[in-house]
């Protein structure tokens, strides 16, 4: 029995490392807008970009983030967690002041995709927090906004559901925060203290803890009997092998990966024995997320029964900076 070797997919951006401290007493004390876990059911993909000019750096010195971006984009895994629903959340008590609806949810590479010009944002919902300090939440999905302007709410009230609408290529929240109607990074707001220097944020101690700096993680892991692209990885809801299949085939995307990395993915039998190994060559430049596939053929004599492991790391200065463990059976 031969492994097969089968293929992976790029796109862009990056990162790196220090200290902050939670919100001033004189600032208000920002909640996590969302209602799902970092590193379990949503991810971290971007962060604000606080250079003003040429290239990006995030709070932590890093490229986690790309050229002018203004917020922090929480990432579900796929569409079919979105379709599941996940509940945006009001960070803190206020007004709702503004809000849109009625933008389609499609990716903007969709064939056929509407011109995003004036609705960026896509679906959202902006609330005034007083003292010229405004949150807004993007990209929700349309029909899905629960609250109306003038509500009054407080942190956690359930704004509307993580969408596609707007300017995004993968359902997340953008969560902006303003001052005086301009932006303000949450992680370190004072914009002329030195990026990666000790400030106060605007976030809650809960929320900091909710919200750990990664360079890099796994955003989808899982098992397949046959070829995968991009694309249906990002559909979610694929079918595992079964006893049947023509191929018992692992996979894994991960997001936020530098220049560099190298990655590489194993599969094993139920016996331990290594059916297949893949291992790409250092990565050339950062990447916002990027796949990879390996696979075994069905032997003559069928699958044995049992449990089917991989195992995907991304290795960084000699070291092991991102893993996942998975299994399947059969």
């Amino acid at each position: 029995m031969r492994p097969i070797r089968l293929a992976a997919i790029s796109l862009i951006a990056g990162c790196a490392p220090a200290a902050i401290t939670v919100a001033a007493p004189d600032r208000p004390a920002l909640a996590f807008p969302m209602a799902c876990e970092v590193g379990r059911t949503c991810e971290i993909q971007h962060y604000v970009d606080r250079l003003a000019g040429t290239g990006v750096e995030d709070y932590r010195c890093g490229r986690q983030t790309y050229e002018a971006h203004t917020g922090l984009d929480i990432r579900v895994p796929d569409m079919a967690a979105q379709g599941a629903g996940v509940a945006v959340l009001a960070a803190a008590s206020g007004r709702v002041s503004r809000l849109r609806d009625g933008v389609a949810d499609i990716s903007i590479r969709a064939p056929g995709a509407s011109p995003v010009a004036g609705q960026e944002c896509g679906n959202g919902v902006a609330v005034d927090h007083g003292g010229g300090l405004e949150t807004q939440y993007c990209h929700v999905a349309r029909g899905s906004i629960v609250v109306k302007q003038g509500d009054q709410v407080v942190a956690g009230t359930p704004l509307a559901r993580v969408g596609l609408s707007g300017n995004t290529e993968f359902p997340h929240l953008h969560f902006n925060v303003r001052q005086d109607g301009k932006v303000v990074d949450p992680f370190a707001p004072d914009p002329v203290a030195k990026v990666c220097a000790t400030q106060s944020s605007l976030w809650s101690a809960r929320a900091l803890q909710q919200m750990p700096y990664k360079r890099g993680a796994v955003l989808n892991a899982g098992f397949a009997s046959g070829q995968l692209d991009m694309a249906a990885i990002e559909r979610g809801g694929i079918p595992g092998p079964t006893q049947a299949s023509p191929y018992v085939v692992a996979y894994a995307r991960a997001i936020g990966l530098e220049a560099g990395d190298r990655l590489e993915l194993e599969l094993f039998g139920p016996d331990g024995a290594r059916l297949a190994k893949d291992q790409r060559d250092p990565l050339e430049s950062d990447k916002a997320q990027w796949f990879m596939l390996v696979g075994r053929k069905q032997p003559p004599t069928g699958w044995t029964a049992g449990a089917y492991t991989a195992q995907f790391k991304v290795w960084r200065d000699g070291k092991v900076a991102v893993s996942r463990r998975f299994e399947t059976r059969l």
